[in-house]
Formats: C-alpha cells, sequence, structure tokens
C-alpha cells in the first residue's frame, strides 16, 4: 500500500514537472483544481448513494488524486507536502481518540488498556467535541459554541444543521419532536401572514420555516441534505416516466392539463 502511495505521489510530481511534465498539469493552482475537488466529493456521495461500489472505488480515487494535487503544489511552493498531512491527520485522530490511544500513542503499549468498549457511541461524541472544543479554545478561537468557519460551499441544510447541533450541545435545544412540529405549523402560519408585509418578509419566513424542518430531520435522526437529495431524485426520474408515457400516447406532456398531469403523477407512483 505505501508502495502504491508513493507511486501516486511520484506520478505527480512527475506530471508537474515543468520541463518534462503535462502542460495542463503544470499551470494548474489551488484556485483551479478546487471546483474540481469539489466535483469528485459530490461524485463519491454520488456513487454511495446508487450502492455503486465498483464506481465508488473509482470515483475514491478520483478524489485521492485531489489530495495527491494539492499536496504536491503546496510542496512545491513550500507550504507543506503530503507527510505533513498524513503527521498531523495522524496526530489529531490519536488525540481524539484518547479511548482508544490511552498512551497518545498508534502502537499499543504494555500497562495501557483501551476503554473504547466501555463508551457508547454517543459518548465517543460528546468526548469528541469536548477535545474539539479544547482545541479551538487553544487556537484562541472564542468561547462561542458555535461553528467557525463553515465552509461557504457547505451544502446550506448541512450548515444549518451544524449549527443547531452545535446550540443543541450546548443545551439549547427541543426536548422532544412535539415542539418541533408546532414550530413548523408556527413558520406556515407566519408566511401565510407574510404575504401581506412584502416580498423580503416571505423570504425571511421561508428560511425560518427550513431552518424548522432541518431541526425535524435532526431529531428524528435524518440527514436532511441527504433526504432532499433523494426526494429531488425521485421527483425528477418520476417526472421523466410522466413524459415518457404522454409520449406512449401520442401526447405533448406540456399540453395537458393539471388533472392530467396529475393521473400520470399517480400511475407513476
Amino acid at each position: 500500500m505505501s508502495h502504491d502511495l508513493n507511486n501516486l505521489l511520484t506520478l505527480m510530481a512527475r506530471l508537474r514537472d515543468p520541463e518534462r511534465g503535462c502542460p495542463w498539469d503544470i499551470k494548474q493552482t489551488f484556485a483551479t483544481i478546487a471546483p474540481h475537488t469539489l466535483e469528485e466529493a459530490c461524485e463519491v456521495v454520488e456513487a454511495i448513494e446508487r450502492e455503486d461500489f465498483d464506481n465508488l472505488r473509482e470515483e475514491l480515487g478520483d478524489l485521492l488524486l485531489q489530495v495527491i494535487f494539492h499536496a504536491q503544489m503546496a510542496s512545491e511552493a513550500g507550504y507543506f507536502d503530503f507527510a505533513d498531512i498524513s503527521q498531523e491527520l495522524l496526530a489529531k485522530l490519536i488525540r481524539r481518540h484518547p479511548h482508544v490511544f490511552p498512551n497518545g500513542r498508534l502502537e499499543p503499549e504494555d500497562g495501557f488498556e483501551s476503554s473504547a468498549t466501555a463508551m457508547s457511541a454517543v459518548q465517543v461524541l460528546v468526548k469528541w467535541d469536548e477535545i474539539k472544543a479544547s482545541e479551538k479554545k487553544a487556537k484562541g478561537h472564542g468561547n462561542s459554541a458555535m461553528p467557525d468557519n463553515l465552509p461557504r460551499m457547505l451544502p446550506t441544510l448541512q450548515r444549518a444543521e451544524k449549527i443547531q447541533v452545535a446550540a443543541a450541545r450546548a443545551g439549547f435545544d427541543w426536548p422532544n419532536t412535539d415542539p418541533v412540529f408546532d414550530k413548523i405549523y408556527e413558520e406556515l402560519d407566519e408566511i401565510r401572514a407574510a404575504r401581506e408585509e412584502g416580498q423580503e418578509r416571505v423570504a425571511e419566513e421561508v428560511g425560518d420555516l427550513l431552518f424548522a424542518c432541518v431541526n425535524l430531520a435532526r431529531h428524528l435522526g435524518v440527514d436532511g441534505d441527504m433526504a432532499l437529495r433523494r426526494a429531488s431524485h425521485k421527483f425528477a426520474d418520476r417526472f421523466r416516466k410522466m413524459e415518457a408515457l404522454a409520449a406512449g400516447r401520442d401526447q405533448q406532456f406540456t399540453q395537458l392539463t393539471l388533472a392530467e398531469m396529475e393521473a400520470y403523477w399517480q400511475q407513476c407512483k
């Protein structure tokens, strides 16, 4: 495995070689590669959603290439290299898993026993957050429970969930789902009322409704972003089926009445 990884690092160094490398690879920068990195991460998620594990293997390779590409450019600029990335990640994971590495080292040591099996997944997560908060404070990032520096490209629903989780860990959360349902109904009523106050007010209330829906998904143990992705895919697939059914009957879909479209929709369900 180490040999394979070294080969990939050597390959990327060769691609970026100013004299013998590939012209396209040579001219790339962090900024030009970043969109490809995001795209490859999305393709990994797509493969997982489809449970296409043959494709997942390929997409994970493409995502790994992005890491190697960025590491090579950073090395050339004197910022850091792939070894620095690996070492920092290794140290962080050991530090945040004291229940697995009680001696703070990857190698086991006589006299140290792991407490991993005595902890639940919830307890592990609580401990992880405590350590992460300690690291944040040590870096001078303040004492707020709110997460700092969330990526701008992070999907909006995930951003909302992370903010809600942070608030919940600080003790600011509904005790169960019942008040969350009530909050959603309240926001719907406020949207109806806001229509008399202008589009800006409507947009604000719609945002509150979406935030409340993310809250409900979180309380139900559902990943809101993934659930919406699946719902969007499902809708698009059914819509294409409706169009195909209409075409099979020599009908122009856009010329159908809403009632006729609804009949096709029910048929596709």
